[in-house]
C-alpha cells in the first residue's frame, strides 16, 4: 500500500508532525491531477482501542461507509493487518479479548471474533445469537447484551432481556427483562453491577402531504426517555434512579454510585448529578446557569459528559463560565469546581488516564482557532495545583486522546492541510516524537497538489468580524477573474479546520473543495455565529436569531469575495450541507443576484416544520423557543416563503433516509418552487436509502459530479455566455 520509513515531509508544515513510522509516496510521484474516484477513495479511521499489552491499535476503517477493522503496531513498523474484509463492513463496537490474542467485534447483529495476528473472523459463539448493545465486563471474561423478544405472538413475551454471557464457554444468564426496551448498559468498574435505561421508546408519527399524495408515507420519530436502573448481579432485582427529567452522560463513579447530567426545560441551566445505585436517590453536586441556553457540544466535538475518574474521587466536565469551553474537576462526593484549564481556546474530549491522576484532552490554539493540539493535565491529589503540559505541536488538528493501559503512551487522531485522518501513537511526556501508524490516503493521490487555506476574516452584518478559510488555487493568474463558491458547513455547532476536517462527515467536503481548486475555482468557507471553537459568545449569537444574522455572516462571504480583485463578482457560487443548506436557500431568496448558482444538501427549508418533527424539538427550542412564542423569529428562519423571490439555478440534493433533516422538507421545497413558476430554476436529485451525510460511493460519485458539472455550468464561462447550458438569469 505504501511504504514504511520516516517521512520527512513534502512542506515545512509537514515536517513538524514528525511522521514516523511511515512514507510519503507522493515526494517521488509524477504531479497529477486530483480526481472525484480518487477523493472518494479516502480512508477515515475511527475508535481506537489498546490492546492489553500496549504494544497494538485495533481501530476501524471507513472507506466509502464499509467499514471493517484493523490493527497496527504502536510503534508504526509495518502495515495495518485487516482483520476483516466484509464487502458491506458494517464492522462496530470492538474490544480485545483479555488475552489479547484475539480481538471482538458487531456485525450484524451479533458478536463476532477475530486473531488478533489475522485469520478468519467467526462468530463468537458456535450458533447465531442476535442482539445489541454488546459490552465486555472490566475483566473482559463476560459480555453484557441486550435481546429483543420479537415472537410473532407479542403476547407471549415482548419486551427486552439483559443478558450476561461468559466469553469462554458461551454461558448465560437473563438478569433482568422490562417489557418496552433496555438499551445503554454499563458496568461498574468492579463488574459486579450493571446500569442501564429501561423503557425508553421510539414513536413512530407517519403523515403523507396532499403536495406528496397518499401513496408516500414519511415517517419522523419521537424519542421517549426511559428510566436509569442499577442492578447488582447477585440480587436480581434493579434500583430505579430518580431522575429528574430528561439526562445524559450516564457513568459509574464507583461499585456503589452513578453519575449523569441534565438541563432545565428553558435550556438555561445545567445539572451534574450522583446517584446511589443501591437506594436509587439523587442529589445535584453542580450547577450552572446560562444568560442564554447550554451549548457546550455534546456530540462528536466534545461527547457526552461528565467524567468521573477511575479512582472514583473526581468528576470532569466541560463549562464555558468564563466564556470558553474549558475543563473543569470537582470531587465526586460534591464540592467546589476548580477550572483546569485557562484562555481564549477551547478544550474538549477530556480522557482520564488509568491511575485518575492526569487528564488527556485536545484543545485549539489561541489566535489559531482551526489548530488543536494534544494537553495533558497532571491533576494528582490537587486539581488547584494542576499541571498542563502539551505533547504534540501547534500545527495540525491533533484530537481524542486514548490512553494504553499502562498510561506510557496515548494514540490520537491528526489531520493538516495535506493529509486527512490518521492514527498517531506518541509518549505521554513533552518531547516525545509522534508515530505515524495509518495513510488513509490512496496511493496514487499527489499530496503536492493540496492547497493550504488563509485564515482571513471580514465584517458581518452588526460589523462584528466573520472567521473564514480562504483558499486560492495554486499558481492563479490574479490579473484575471476567476470563479469562486462560498461553502458554508452545516450542524451551526460546527466549524472548520486549518486542513482536512476531523469528522468523516465533512472530510469528504474538504475533499471535493480541492478537486474545485484544481479546477480553478476560488473557495470561502465560513465559521458563522453559532459555529464552535470562538467562545460562547460566538457560539450563543444564534440565540432568538437563527436564519438572521447567522445566516447573513455566511452570505455576506459572497461580498467579501467580490473584493478580491481575481474573483469574478458574476460567478460565485454557494453551496452547504443541513444548517448550510438552509443557510444557502436564504441566500438565494434574500440575495437573489448576488449568486450566480447554488446547491442545497438536504437543507431545513422552515423551522416551524423544523420544530414539529419530534426529533428536532429540544435542538430549536433551545436556541428560539416555540414557534406560539416566537412566530416572528420562526418566519424569519422559513426561506421556503420566500422561494417565489429565486431568480438564479437551485440545485436540491436529499437522501430518503434522512432522519437529521426529514427528506420531506425538501419535497415541499420543490413543491412551492413549482407553485410559484420556478420549476426552470430548481433541479433535484433524489439518493434512495441514503442517510443526511452522504457517505456509500455510488451518492458521492453521483453526487460530486452533478455538483461539479452544475457549477461548471454556471460559474466556469463568463456570465455573459452559459457554457452550453441553459442562459442563467
Amino acid at each position: 500500500m505504501f511504504g514504511w520509513k520516516l517521512w520527512l515531509g513534502i512542506a515545512s508544515r509537514l515536517a513538524v508532525t514528525a511522521c514516523i513510522g511511515i512514507a510519503c509516496s507522493a515526494q517521488t510521484k509524477t504531479a497529477s491531477r486530483l480526481t472525484i474516484e480518487q477523493l472518494i477513495g479516502i480512508k477515515h479511521p475511527s475508535d481506537p482501542i489498546w490492546s492489553p499489552d500496549g504494544k497494538r491499535v485495533a481501530f476501524i476503517w471507513d472507506r466509502a461507509d464499509i467499514k471493517n477493522l484493523y490493527v497496527a503496531n504502536a510503534d508504526g513498523s509495518g502495515q495495518p493487518v485487516a482483520l476483516t474484509s466484509f464487502p458491506e463492513g458494517g464492522v462496530a463496537d470492538a474490544f480485545w479479548s483479555e488475552d489479547g490474542d484475539s480481538v471482538c467485534f458487531v456485525h450484524q447483529g451479533d458478536l463476532w471474533k477475530v486473531p488478533a495476528s489475522g485469520g478468519a473472523p467467526q462468530p463468537a459463539w458456535s450458533k447465531p445469537d442476535p442482539g445489541g448493545g454488546f459490552v465486555p465486563s472490566p475483566d473482559g471474561r463476560r459480555v453484557a447484551f441486550v435481546r429483543s423478544n420479537r415472537a410473532e405472538n407479542q403476547s407471549t413475551r415482548k419486551g427486552s432481556d439483559l443478558i450476561v454471557r461468559w466469553l469462554s464457554d458461551g454461558t448465560e444468564s437473563t438478569i433482568t427483562h422490562d417489557d418496552v426496551s433496555i438499551r445503554g448498559p454499563i458496568w461498574s468498574p468492579d463488574g459486579k453491577s450493571i446500569a442501564y435505561t429501561g423503557g425508553s421508546k421510539i414513536i413512530h408519527h407517519d403523515e403523507s402531504p396532499a403536495y406528496s399524495g397518499a401513496k408516500l408515507i414519511y415517517r419522523v420519530s419521537e424519542y421517549v426517555p426511559g428510566q436509569i436502573y442499577a442492578l447488582k448481579l447477585d440480587s436480581g432485582k434493579p434500583v430505579a434512579i430518580s431522575t429528574p427529567g430528561e439526562y445524559g452522560g450516564l457513568a459509574w463513579v464507583d461499585s456503589n454510585r452513578l453519575v449523569f447530567d441534565g438541563q432545565s426545560k428553558d435550556f438555561k441551566k445545567y445539572f451534574i448529578y450522583i446517584a446511589d445505585a443501591t437506594t436509587g436517590t439523587v442529589k445535584t453536586i453542580h450547577e450552572v446557569t446560562e444568560d442564554k441556553f447550554w451549548s457546550i457540544p455534546d456530540w462528536g466535538e466534545a461527547g457526552a459528559q461528565p467524567w468521573p475518574s477511575p479512582n472514583g474521587k473526581w468528576i470532569a466536565f466541560l463549562s464555558d463560565q468564563d466564556g470558553w469551553d474549558h475543563l473543569y474537576v470537582m470531587p465526586s462526593s460534591g464540592g467546589d469546581a476548580v477550572q483546569i484549564t485557562k484562555g481564549r481556546f477551547e478544550a474538549w474530549r477530556p480522557a482520564w488516564s488509568h491511575d485518575g491522576t492526569r487528564i488527556a484532552f485536545d484543545a485549539n490554539v489561541e489566535d489559531h482557532p482551526g489548530d488543536r493540539r494534544i494537553g495533558i493535565a497532571t491533576i494528582g491529589d490537587d486539581p488547584a495545583n494542576a499541571k498542563i503540559a502539551y505533547i504534540t505541536q501547534d500545527v495540525g488538528t491533533n484530537i481524542e486522546p486514548h490512553w494504553s493501559d499502562g498510561d506510557a503512551r496515548l494514540v490520537y487522531q491528526h489531520t493538516d492541510t495535506h493529509n486527512s485522518a490518521d492514527l498517531y501513537t506518541i509518549a505521554s511526556h513533552e518531547g516525545a516524537p509522534p508515530v505515524r501508524l495509518t495513510d488513509s490516503m490512496p496511493a496514487d493521490i499527489d499530496h503536492t497538489r493540496f492547497v493550504e487555506p488563509q485564515f482571513v476574516h471580514y465584517p458581518g452584518p452588526d460589523g462584528q468580524q466573520v472567521p473564514a478559510w480562504l483558499f486560492v488555487p495554486k499558481n492563479l493568474d490574479k490579473t484575471k477573474k476567476h470563479p469562486a463558491i462560498l461553502w458554508i458547513h452545516g450542524d451551526g455547532v460546527n466549524q472548520n479546520y486549518d486542513g482536512w476536517h476531523v469528522q468523516r462527515n465533512y472530510a469528504v467536503y474538504y475533499s471535493i473543495h480541492q478537486y474545485f481548486l484544481q479546477k480553478g475555482y476560488v473557495v470561502l468557507a465560513p465559521d458563522y455565529r453559532g459555529s464552535i471553537g470562538y467562545g460562547r459568545d460566538w457560539r450563543t449569537g444564534v440565540h432568538m436569531d437563527v436564519g438572521g444574522k447567522d445566516a447573513k455572516d455566511a452570505w455576506m462571504g459572497g461580498n467579501y469575495l467580490k473584493t478580491l480583485p481575481y474573483v469574478d463578482a458574476n460567478r460565485i457560487g454557494v453551496w452547504g450541507l443541513s444548517y448550510g443548506g438552509f443557510f444557502t436557500l436564504i441566500a438565494m431568496t434574500d440575495q437573489p443576484k448576488l449568486f450566480r448558482a447554488g446547491v442545497d444538501v438536504a437543507g431545513v427549508v422552515d423551522y416551524v416544520m423544523y420544530y414539529s418533527d419530534p426529533y428536532h424539538g429540544d435542538w430549536t427550542a433551545s436556541r428560539i423557543g416555540t414557534p406560539e412564542e416566537h412566530p416572528d423569529v420562526y418566519a424569519n428562519a422559513s426561506p421556503i416563503s420566500h422561494i417565489d423571490r429565486l431568480e438564479r439555478p437551485l440545485l436540491v440534493l436529499h437522501g430518503t433516509a434522512d432522519v437529521n433533516v426529514p427528506f420531506l422538507e425538501s419535497v415541499w421545497l420543490i413543491d412551492e418552487a413549482l407553485k410559484k413558476h420556478k420549476g426552470d430554476l430548481v433541479s433535484f436529485m433524489i439518493y434512495p436509502g441514503e442517510f443526511h451525510y452522504f457517505s456509500r460511493e455510488h451518492v458521492l460519485r453521483d453526487a460530486w459530479h452533478r455538483v461539479d458539472q452544475f457549477f461548471d455550468a454556471y460559474l466556469k464561462a463568463p456570465a455573459t455566455t452559459s457554457a452550453g447550458a441553459t442562459k442563467p438569469r
